[in-house]
C-alpha cells in the first residue's frame, strides 16, 4: 500500500498539469506550448495568477 503522501503529491501534480495545459491550450492555441506549460505545471500556473 502506498503512502497517503505519495498519493496526494501524484495528484496535486496531475491537477497541475491538467490546470497549466488548459490555461496554456486557451491562450495559445499551441500543443507545443501545452506540453512545455504541462511539463512546468505549477510554475505556470502561478505565473499566470500572478499575471
Amino acid at each position: 500500500m502506498k503512502p497517503k503522501v505519495n498519493i496526494n503529491i501524484n495528484n496535486g501534480i496531475s491537477l497541475g498539469m491538467a490546470i497549466a495545459v488548459a490555461i496554456s491550450w486557451s491562450n495559445y492555441n499551441s500543443i507545443l506550448w501545452a506540453i512545455i506549460h504541462g511539463l512546468l505545471n505549477w510554475l505556470y500556473v502561478l505565473y499566470f495568477a500572478i499575471n
